[in-house]
């Protein structure tokens, strides 16, 4: 029990009879029994606390400190692809890019791959077309182990649902080119099968049965395309054209 008055604080215990040397309290009980002690302490020595209910301004500020956090996981896919392009910018479609580029890439992609406005990608009409990449993790479709002069300066692929073929394009210097056949897996993924290289676009190779692949659609809207690679090579497009038809 706490009484306080003014300038002073009494605290009223029960306590055996005893004698006290704390110059700072004052005791008073009776020799044989249990006594009622007053102690008393000086202003000086006391240190009071109030407590009070939180005002509205700090249940305010309790809130906005969660938003950051909330609003980092909830980014929308214009906000990523922002990002995303904004990240591989520098990188010369992935052939100056760093493991620690690619990490980050990596890791806005797949946050990018998680709010798909197009979950079943295969059966949108917006796949169709011509796209361009804007960035790779593949080194064989980078041509790093080429001086710069002698790479691809830009490289395309194209998808026609209604026939499921697909086309690879290379631009300057060599113009090379490959169609194969699709088969769907499932409502993301198809398994590639190359049918026939064209040299400089013009002479027509036919493709060995081992050159065969599957690629997964991860993220699709009207100008984006994310798909992976059965090598775990991730591929960054953006639509050129969506009136191109493959070749037949």
């Amino acid at each position: 029990m706490a009484l306080s008055f003014h300038s002073h604080s009494i605290f009223l215990t029960t306590t055996q009879s005893q004698t006290s040397s704390n110059p700072n309290f004052l005791s008073f009980h009776h020799q044989h029994a249990p006594t009622t002690t007053f102690h008393y302490f000086p202003a000086s020595k006391l240190t009071t606390h109030k407590l009070s209910a939180p005002t509205d301004t700090e249940k305010w500020r309790a809130k906005v400190s969660f938003f950051p956090a909330f609003l980092n996981k909830r980014k929308d896919a214009e906000t990523l692809k922002e990002e995303l392009l904004e990240a591989i910018a520098p990188l010369d479609r992935g052939a100056d890019a760093t493991a620690e580029d690619q990490q980050v890439v990596d890791q806005i992609a797949r946050n990018l791959e998680k709010v798909s406005p197009i979950k079943e990608t295969l059966k949108s009409n917006l796949l169709n077309g011509k796209w361009e990449l804007i960035y790779t993790t593949s080194s064989s479709i980078l041509q790093t182990q080429r001086p710069k002069f002698l790479r691809s300066s830009a490289n395309y692929q194209a998808i026609s649902l209604d026939t499921l073929r697909a086309q690879n394009m290379e631009s300057w210097p060599f113009f090379n080119q490959v169609t194969a056949d699709l088969t769907p897996l499932n409502a993301r993924k198809v398994a590639v099968k190359f049918d026939y290289f064209k040299i400089a676009g013009l002479i027509p190779v036919k493709a060995p049965d081992s050159a065969r692949g599957e690629l997964e659609i991860t993220y699709l809207d009207e100008e984006m395309r994310v798909s992976r690679g059965d090598k775990g090579n991730l591929f960054i497009l953006k639509m050129v054209d969506p009136s191109y038809q493959v070749p037949a």
